[in-house]
């Protein structure tokens, strides 16, 4: 799953239908131009984003006149309940945005290109960080190019702390120190939430996904044919949820949470401590009423590993030569220049009051991720010191994609985190017993 929004701040939802159109171009436009289709580019509500997006292309397409880019809008910039329909209708565009969980579908179904022997005239893509690039490599194939990392990390209010006699600069470093931290938050009364989690919509599996991970655990077997979720470290991650809800009363009454309600309570000042990426930030910040002073980001408790995810772009099977090559020479002058395009342009970002000093995403990796970390850092303009124990943090930690079939098994894996959160009497072994069973079956199906 993507942990927020489209980009740096842009989290409006575009309602209405949808409509499958051919998208996919023939590739040569009547002047001789090499012309691509691409997508998510930010809807108009999202006005900066839009401009930004819009003027990158008019930049690119004067840098390389042979190539005319048709750029279709979207937000989310993939809708599960579309994505497949495109697929098996062979209507996605030249170049198209996935979720990193969706390489290998794209490939098993034989709806992508197999880019291998064109990134070799790619110059960013040795920069880019190698377990990215694994994610969009099948069967020794190359078949996309990551465009965001991110890794999931323990948000918390600095404020709260201080109130509730914590030291906002060494935030909880273990689910008992999460506990504990959530107890003191909870205790100042008023209505204030000591630790907040999801439990409906899939983000509740997501969610026991990633703590999983922190306590050393796996969803799925290494072959990717078994559950893991029976086992002593998904019994920890419920045994937690199920005592700071019931035993602490740190989690608050109100339970079935989405992202949307965290994030309310995080910007009210009500909440201690929720689990997210770095890109919920600005989000809080910008439409919920937190500041950039109060939030603060430490690396997933638990101290063993830690949920990973992102995006890119793979390549229509039917895009010809010449519209793969122009495709990564666009993705590569957009995404993939250290301090320069559309994510990376912080100067642009920070005139346009967009937060510029985030620790993620994180694309790169040696010179190239220098240059950039250095030209994010000469234009920072929110507090980095408040993600420093994130960045350290995450040096040590197991980095670990979501598991196949996703969302199937976080639908599974709802169910069992929401009866901790709403039954006192929950049976945890009974439930991670049939949820097992359950993804066992999801995986049996392939």
């Amino acid at each position: 799953m993507r942990s927020s929004g489209f980009r740096r701040a842009c989290v409006a939802l575009v309602a209405g239908s949808f409509v499958l159109i051919a998208c996919g171009s023939s590739g040569d436009a009547a002047d001789g131009k090499t012309r691509i289709t691409v997508n998510c580019m930010p809807p108009k509500s999202a006005k900066v984003d839009r401009k930004f997006f819009e003027d990158d292309i008019a930049a690119f397409e004067k840098k390389n006149p042979d190539i005319d880019v048709v750029a279709h809008d979207a937000f989310p910039c993939q809708d599960p309940k579309t994505f497949d329909a495109k697929l098996a209708g062979g209507q996605m565009e030249d170049v198209f945005y996935t979720y990193f969980t969706d390489a290998t579908h794209v490939v098993d179904v034989n709806q992508a290109a197999d880019i291998t022997s064109y990134v070799k005239d790619l110059k960013s893509y040795d920069t880019v960080q190698q377990q990215l690039r694994d994610i969009y490599t099948v069967d020794g194939k190359v078949y996309g190019v990551p465009r965001t990392g991110y890794s999931m990390g323990l948000i918390y209010n600095r404020k709260l702390f201080q109130k509730a006699g914590l030291d906002p600069d060494k935030p909880p470093a273990t689910w008992d120190e999460v506990r504990a931290a959530a107890k003191r938050i909870a205790a100042l009364g008023g209505g204030t939430v000591g630790y907040a989690d999801y439990s409906a919509q899939n983000q509740g599996g997501w969610h026991f996904t990633a703590e999983l991970y922190s306590q050393g655990g796996d969803v799925v077997s290494a072959d990717g044919k078994k559950a893991t979720v029976d086992t002593p470290e998904g019994k920890a991650v419920l045994q937690n949820l199920h005592d700071m809800r019931w035993t602490d009363n740190s989690m608050g009454s109100k339970q079935l949470l989405v992202i949307n309600d965290v994030q309310q309570l995080m910007g009210s000042g009500k909440l201690g401590m929720y689990l997210s990426a770095p890109d919920n930030i600005p989000i809080l910040v910008k439409e919920k009423g937190g500041t950039y002073t109060d939030l603060a980001l430490a690396p997933m408790p638990g101290g063993k590993g830690t949920l990973i995810g992102g995006d890119g772009y793979m390549f229509n099977k039917k895009a010809t030569p010449a519209q793969i090559k122009a495709g990564l020479k666009w993705l590569d002058f957009m995404f993939l220049t250290p301090g320069k395009g559309f994510l990376g342009d912080y100067a642009r970002a920070k005139k346009n009051d967009a937060p510029v000093g985030l620790p993620e995403p994180r694309l790169f990796s040696g010179a190239a991720d220098a240059r950039d970390q250095q030209v994010k850092k000469a234009n920072a303009n929110v507090p980095v010191e408040n993600y420093q124990a994130f960045l350290d943090g995450n040096q040590s930690l197991r980095m670990k994609i979501e598991p196949p079939q996703a969302q199937q098994i976080y639908s599974v894996l709802d169910s069992a985190v929401s009866a901790v959160l709403t039954k006192k009497d929950a049976d945890i072994d009974k439930l991670l017993k049939d949820a097992s069973g359950k993804i066992d079956s999801i995986l049996a199906r392939g």
